[in-house]
């Protein structure tokens, strides 16, 4: 899909930027928790090209060994980022633990807090684009940037704090202790990314009641469609697999049944563009009386 390929662009260009901003200054400020922060946007923009090589991947047709599609590369791609930012929280809270504490420029205080400003924006509209393409990548993508602008409120913090270090000891603390909790936060962010790929890799079934129930509806329109015995859907990437069992009129012929069964698979797909693979077991209808 062009519209997500084109969010993933400009979250990338974003983060680019964003990691220059960081080190750059980092250096001129002497500010090393600025630039650790920028490092570790450097893990945004890793995340942002393998999310682009994923979401490529994910779109490429069904074929003979993939009949139905490439979709849960998509996931894979999650589990990719997942991994990438438990990483990164852990190597964030190894190197806090190994720096010399160094008391940075106050003009640094301003390139963090615009640095924050412009990462809040991206996160906020990367996860809102994710969830109106249904795209798993981009609402990855966009909580690890959350996960990015945490890091980056405590950094500017612990360069206020650090600036009264003169008054207290304990303020040339402030960003090893700071940046620790955050690094258990960005921890706390890739358990999640990888907890909720795991699921779906594994074939977690749709949940959302307000979706299945427009599926629902359109089933038992047919009058001869008595019930609907079981209705199970399976996310596979951007798209949706359906398996159903519905039970019906025991007076139809195979070939009226078969028809009925027709007119479902085409009503949910024109209605639900999502649901691009249906599958149908019909049962006899037994009066039980």
């Amino acid at each position: 899909m062009r519209k997500v390929r084109r969010v993933i662009k400009i979250s990338l260009f974003t983060n680019m930027s964003l990691v220059l901003i960081k080190i750059v200054f980092g250096f001129i400020g002497k500010s090393s928790a600025l630039i650790a922060d920028g490092i570790h946007s450097f893990s945004d923009l890793i995340t942002d090209l393998i999310a682009i090589f994923g979401n490529g991947i994910s779109r490429k047709p069904a074929d003979a060994k993939h009949p139905y599609g490439h979709g849960r590369s998509e996931y894979i791609t999650s589990l990719i980022i997942g991994f990438m930012v438990l990483g990164a929280g852990i190597g964030i809270i190894y190197e806090t633990m190994h720096k010399e504490i160094i008391i940075p420029s106050v003009f640094v205080l301003f390139i963090s807090f615009l640095t924050i400003i412009i990462k809040l924006i991206l996160a906020r509209y990367v996860v809102k684009k994710g969830n109106e393409y249904n795209n798993s990548i981009l609402i990855a993508s966009g909580k690890e940037s959350s996960a990015d602008v945490l890091s980056s409120i405590v950094v500017l913090i612990s360069i206020f704090l650090m600036q009264l270090s003169e008054y207290s000891v304990i303020f040339k603390y402030a960003d090893i202790i700071g940046t620790v909790i955050v690094g258990l936060f960005i921890i706390k962010t890739g358990y999640e990314i990888l907890k909720d790929s795991i699921s779906i890799i594994l074939g977690e079934q749709e949940t959302d009641e307000e979706f299945l129930q427009k599926i629902k509806n359109i089933i038992l329109k047919e009058e001869k469609v008595k019930e609907i015995k079981s209705l199970i859907v399976i996310k596979y990437g951007p798209y949706y697999k359906l398996i159903g069992e519905v039970v019906m009129d025991n007076s139809l012929s195979l070939i009226e049944a078969h028809n009925i069964i027709d007119n479902i698979e085409t009503g949910i797909k024109k209605k639900l563009r999502k649901i691009a693979y249906i599958t149908f077991h019909m049962c006899p209808y037994v009066d039980k009386k």
